[in-house]
């Protein structure tokens, strides 16, 4: 492996950790104060009419500006540690094709974000959003399983990466379930929500079709420091484009 090109890589996540980090101070100074309540849902019962009922409890709320900077700063710690005290491991990872950190991070980083957009619709009972996290999270482990079996395999073997998929994609239909359901009321999320909606789904798409395109081993694919820096500018672009989406529609004093 090229050590110009490890090098660069270097300092492309030393400026990206910068980014990151700068990105998510600059939430906590700019946004206002806007919290979201995170509920639990239980049956009750009526002594007067004698029957159950759901009902609803406020267990806490969770500071949306808070929320947006935790995946900035998670990713910010991620990206400096591989460029720092972790790097003799990374590019020892990268010449097997592979990148450990980077799963890690994401089924922390990427499941807070789809938290935040799924809370942005409306859901806000604490079981759901913990499946929520919890099938973002499997999504990127399975990223991480696709790269550590298919080490040294002739053949690619897919498995992993069709489970992560389908993990990855019921939180959306979730989300999209909750769009659809405001059709039975008298509101619906503001636009912004909608842009966030399509614009992330879109980038989380890229994320899959990046590995689908390493492990094709399509043009400049073939050579896995691409996907690599392809998987960081993704990561950086789609945290900046949900924040700032969310900074506009809701955070803005």
């Amino acid at each position: 492996m090229s050590e110009i090109k490890v090098s660069k890589l270097r300092r492309f996540n030393l400026i990206v950790a910068v980014l990151h980090a700068a990105q998510g101070i600059a939430v906590l100074i700019l946004s206002k104060n806007f919290s979201l309540p995170v509920t639990a849902n239980y049956l009750d019962y009526n002594k007067n009419s004698q029957h159950l009922f759901a009902a609803q409890h406020t267990l806490f709320n969770l500071s949306l500006p808070w929320l947006v900077a935790i995946f900035f700063f998670l990713s910010a710690a991620f990206h400096l540690a591989v460029a720092t005290f972790y790097n003799k491991t990374y590019v020892v990872n990268l010449e097997r094709g592979l990148n450990k950190a980077r799963w890690f991070e994401y089924s922390i980083s990427a499941s807070i974000m789809m938290v935040a957009i799924a809370m942005l619709v409306g859901v806000y009972d604490f079981s759901s959003l913990l499946m929520i996290f919890a099938l973002v999270a499997i999504m990127n482990l399975s990223g991480l399983a696709m790269e550590v079996y298919n080490q040294g395999r002739p053949a690619v073997n897919w498995l992993a990466y069709k489970i992560g998929s389908l993990a990855g994609l019921v939180p959306w239909l979730v989300v999209a379930t909750y769009f659809w359901a405001t059709r039975f009321g008298n509101g619906h999320p503001p636009t912004f929500v909608y842009w966030i909606f399509v614009s992330i789904f879109v980038f989380f798409s890229c994320f899959a079709l990046n590995m689908y395109l390493q492990y094709k081993r399509v043009g400049k694919w073939a050579n896995y420091l691409y996907g690599e820096r392809v998987y960081i500018w993704l990561s950086l672009i789609a945290k900046s484009l949900l924040a700032w989406q969310v900074f506009a529609g809701t955070l803005r004093p």
